[in-house]
């Protein structure tokens, strides 16, 4: 099984590119925090190059920036080319299979900006109305 999921913040602006057959591509660089502090006490973290591919990639590109907070789930792919001086360069990546928009977008005037809507907070007086239900009533 190859299946990863990642929590973190971009490192840069979402690039958008197109195939040649008209696909759209998205690439970004997640940093993701390690989950236990280094010997001077700071928490460190891996920065993970995502791909994600279509219609997704057009939404990542539209309401993600560097700073954004976002989840993925995907597989981890390897590849490798030559380089310029002839060595040959090992290349690890995430292609994301879903990618989940967490916190908000503060781009400003924008109208097209990515707010979740807030839980609705409960109080005393709003639990009150609530009636009981019998549990034998109940279908399970």
């Amino acid at each position: 099984m190859n299946k990863v999921v990642l929590i973190g913040n971009l490192t840069r602006d979402p690039e958008l590119q197109t195939t040649n057959s008209g696909v759209s591509v998205c690439r970004f660089s997640l940093a993701v925090s390690r989950r236990f502090a280094n010997s001077d006490g700071e928490r460190e973290a891996d920065f993970i190059n995502i791909t994600v591919w279509r219609a997704q990639a057009e939404n990542c590109h539209k309401y993600l920036k560097k700073g954004s907070k976002c989840a993925v789930v995907g597989r981890i792919q390897t590849s490798s080319y030559d380089a310029p001086d002839g060595s040959k360069r090992y290349t690890t990546d995430v292609v994301a299979d879903e990618v989940e928009f967490i916190g908000s977008r503060n781009s400003g005037d924008s109208t097209d900006a990515f707010v979740p809507s807030e839980p609705k907070a409960t109080s005393k007086n709003d639990t009150a109305e609530l009636q009981p239900i019998d549990d034998d009533s109940l279908p399970f």
